[in-house]
């Protein structure tokens, strides 16, 4: 099926239901540090090590209060900053082993969470979102390029 030939309120009404369950599941989170801080780590485990400047740019803050972030969590030992190889006037956030290990647990709970609610749908709607996944996924990429920026 074309873009066209979907029905013109489709793209509104799947979005508002992505967004609806999006909103819902970053509440269901535990909320042992900021969604600020939850992403920052999240970005630096996708896309690797990254210049404060580019951290704040991609998650919507100042620099000067994505370098607290950064040191609150360096503080934490969910990060820590190196220098770059290839320009020694530059120091990149990379993470820790912790922050690392933070990211898999918040990530494998949020799996966890719509598992169990997967497990409610009927067979129809199992196999509807079995359909949908290779879309999903094509989103995700799409927001991710977007979002993210080409990795440093």
């Amino acid at each position: 099926m074309s873009r066209q030939d979907t029905a013109p309120d489709a793209s509104a009404a799947i979005g508002a239901a992505l967004y609806g369950l999006a909103t819902r599941a970053a509440r269901r989170l535990p909320r042992d540090m900021s969604l600020t801080s939850a992403a920052t780590l999240a970005t630096l485990d996708r896309t690797g090590p990254r210049r404060i400047t580019d951290l704040a740019a991609v998650e919507g803050v100042t620099q000067p209060a994505m370098t607290t972030l950064v040191r609150v969590m360096e503080e934490s030992g969910l990060v820590e900053r190196r220098g770059d190889a290839s320009d020694k006037r530059v120091t990149l956030v990379c993470l820790t082993e912790a922050g690392a290990s933070y990211v898999r647990t918040r990530r494998q709970a949020g799996i966890q969470a719509f598992e169990r609610l997967i497990g409610e749908l009927t067979g129809d709607e199992v196999e509807a979102l079995v359909a949908a996944l290779p879309a999903l996924k094509h989103l995700e990429e799409l927001e991710s390029q977007d979002r993210e920026g080409p990795k440093q």
